[in-house]
């Protein structure tokens, strides 16, 4: 009979004979391991060593096999992988070895000197490929004539998210989710024609909002009586966000007897109309050097528009990975659903118009269930906020 191997003893003195540069014994004791059906990831991955030292490739990438067969997502098999793959010139595979050995690495400051080293260098090399393959995909795409200037820009946000220079953003409303809906950061300006008629009514709201300016703005955000504090990222009761409502709620405010321009520029909008909850129509002031933090909307079935009014130099907003400034009488439709925030950079007061519209997915009959829906949860006498 065979005697029975001690793996154990046979790995410590095979560690010790590779330290040495005794790799053809180390590999012989490993070997012996191997032969008896003892070996685990750590033995395939000595012996994957001991072979590249004697430049014996094919046993050196069986090993390295072995070992994943053994322990599929085991960091330094995973890196041995890709490292192979990369020397054969196979960039796009060595890529997805290097990103499934980052995926599955323990937090760096965790990780022994050792692992560190490698995932540190998979990660340059990662970084280095992704480069690599992101110039080779661009230039193909300007020989076809789909370079970022010449393609649909969808199809350039697309690209962009897949190499990684932007992120995709979705809908995440803190009340309700209708499903099925795309989406879309900014909305095509010309999906919009009435919005003409708004922009070319600029100056006339402006009057209406030179009348307006002082007290009577207000926080935009309050904390809502009978309902646990929200802080909202500090923005309860806070003047450096203020607003002017027209209407809120769906509720026309006294100021709107004053504002007549303001709302006759909006007769033609399909303002989102749901009894006791929308429209609403403001004027919105954010303070000189203030921030808006990133937040999302309550509700995906409506998007909000903005008319800019008076807007002073370094005044900016983003939706997802889009940033805009506004621009006095040049409107836009977005989906505030998805997390956007806003800055003043400026040392003056930024005045916008506000309102929100039905989106044009929606149907009639759509809309009106979900203004149903909205009126049932209402009539519940405990009542459930608009705040969620």
């Amino acid at each position: 009979m065979t005697a029975p191997v001690d793996a154990g003893d046979l790995k410590q003195r095979a560690l010790e004979a590779l330290a040495k540069g005794e790799t053809a014994r180390g590999r012989e004791l490993l070997e012996r391991i191997v032969a008896a059906g003892a070996a685990d990831a750590p033995i395939w991955l000595m012996l994957a060593h001991a072979a590249t030292v004697q430049k014996d490739i094919d046993t050196k990438i069986a090993a390295i096999d072995s070992a994943l067969a053994i322990a599929p997502r085991d960091v330094h098999a995973l890196i041995a992988k890709a490292d192979h793959l990369a020397m054969q010139g196979d960039q796009r595979a060595a890529a997805s070895y290097y990103s499934t050995a980052l995926q599955n690495a323990p937090p760096i400051e965790k990780a022994p000197p050792r692992l560190r080293e490698a995932l540190d260098r998979a990660r340059a090399a990662s970084g280095s490929i992704a480069r690599e393959v992101e110039d080779f995909v661009r230039a193909r795409l300007a020989d076809d004539g789909l370079s970022s200037s010449d393609a649909p820009a969808r199809f350039s946000r697309a690209v962009d998210i897949l190499f990684g220079r932007k992120r995709a953003y979705v809908q995440q409303p803190r009340y309700l989710y209708y499903p099925e809906l795309p989406n879309v950061q900014f909305y095509d300006r010309t999906e919009f024609p009435w919005l003409d008629a708004v922009e070319a009514s600029t100056e006339a709201i402006r009057e209406d909002l030179n009348g307006m300016l002082g007290p009577a703005f207000t926080p935009y955000v309050t904390q809502t009586p009978g309902r646990p504090r929200n802080d909202q990222m500090g923005l309860v009761n806070n003047p450096s966000w203020s607003a002017l409502f027209l209407h809120k709620d769906g509720v026309e405010q006294a100021a709107a007897a004053q504002c007549t321009n303001t709302l006759d520029a909006l007769k033609h909008a399909p303002l989102t109309r749901i009894p006791g909850r929308t429209p609403s129509v403001l004027y919105s002031k954010l303070a000189a050097g203030a921030h808006i933090p990133p937040h999302t909307g309550m509700l995906n079935t409506r998007l909000i528009c903005h008319l800019p009014l008076i807007v002073p130099d370094g005044c900016v907003f983003r939706v997802g990975n889009e940033e805009r400034t506004w621009e006095v009488g040049k409107a836009w439709a977005f989906d505030d659903t998805i997390e956007h925030e806003a800055w003043n950079r400026s040392a003056q007061d930024r005045y916008i118009l506000i309102f929100d519209i039905w989106r044009p997915e929606l149907s009639l009959e759509e809309r009106a269930c979900v203004a149903a829906l909205c009126q049932a949860i209402d009539a519940y006498r405990s009542g459930v906020s608009w705040d969620g």
